[in-house]
């Protein structure tokens, strides 16, 4: 029998959530909250919430209570206009240098998106014949949705997650057909071994990269989960390890904030800096 949950719960794992991760849950979040609670009382057999909270805001159970509270939609080339504009303006120039070419993708999820980000560069070094060395860094604050995307093992419906047609995914992947619409979709080693997942929460005051080094950075969809003030801390550290000239995508419901004066905008919430 697991415990009901009241209110004064639900306030606890919202203020806590905020405090461990910076995800910011409104009141109008109260029933995912307690959903969340619920999932997570069955999974670990919680008999006494306040007793859980007290263990929580002493380390116990940290990584459980985050990896229940985040949220992990994403598809294979979501928002396809970005992966377009990338192999079309970004890199057939680009990819003519001998400088390393390096993409961030900042909160993976279930690895969809970094691996879409990781095909398309390797696409394109075969379209554009070059020997650039490129590499993908994926960050994520929840380690079940990381060691997800290290298997890179999926099961796509191609009527809800329609393909790209302009890729040639069979290069990358090993693809099974299961039925009619349904896939299964095997990362290959070529893949692979251009991306990096590490564990990493956005709040952080000190990011795990040096300097300017990315020549793209994905962070779509996940900046809505923060209040306004960290959104622009956020974007503020990320922009601090983008290059000069570099781009920068924002999720379509996703603002650039105070950073509107150092980027030129070409619409879809493609953002180049320009200044520091």
């Amino acid at each position: 029998m697991h415990p009901t949950i009241n209110l004064e719960d639900i306030n606890q794992a919202r203020e806590l959530i905020y405090k461990i991760a910076g995800l910011y849950m409104p009141q109008n979040k109260d029933s995912t909250i307690k959903n969340r609670l619920d999932k997570l009382s069955r999974e670990l057999n919680i008999k006494d919430y306040s007793e859980f909270f007290m263990g929580l805001k002493h380390g116990k159970f940290k990584q459980e209570f985050i990896n229940a509270f985040t949220t992990n939609k994403t598809d294979f080339f979501r928002e396809g206009f970005h992966f377009e504009d990338m192999m079309n303006r970004i890199l057939p120039h680009r990819l003519q240098d001998n400088e390393p070419f390096e993409v961030l993708c900042a909160a993976s999820s279930t690895g969809e998106e970094p691996y879409s980000i990781a095909a398309t560069l390797l696409f394109a070094k075969e379209i554009y014949h070059s020997n650039t060395q490129v590499s993908v860094q994926a960050i994520d604050i929840d380690t079940f949705v990381l060691e997800v995307a290290r298997v890179g093992n999926y099961i796509i419906d191609t009527n809800l997650n329609p393909l790209p047609t302009w890729i040639e995914l069979k290069n990358y992947f090993d693809i099974t057909r299961l039925s009619e619409h349904k896939i299964r979709m095997q990362a290959k080693q070529n893949l692979k071994k251009i991306l990096t997942f590490k564990q990493h929460n956005l709040c952080a005051h000190v990011y795990p990269f040096s300097g300017k080094k990315f020549d793209i950075i994905f962070c779509r969809n996940v900046l809505i989960y923060f209040k306004v003030e960290d959104q622009e801390q956020i974007l503020s550290k990320l922009f601090s390890h983008l290059k000069l000239g570099g781009t920068l995508y924002l999720g379509h419901s996703e603002s650039i904030l105070g950073l509107a004066s150092k980027v030129d905008r070409l619409g879809q919430n493609i953002f180049i800096k320009v200044a520091e």
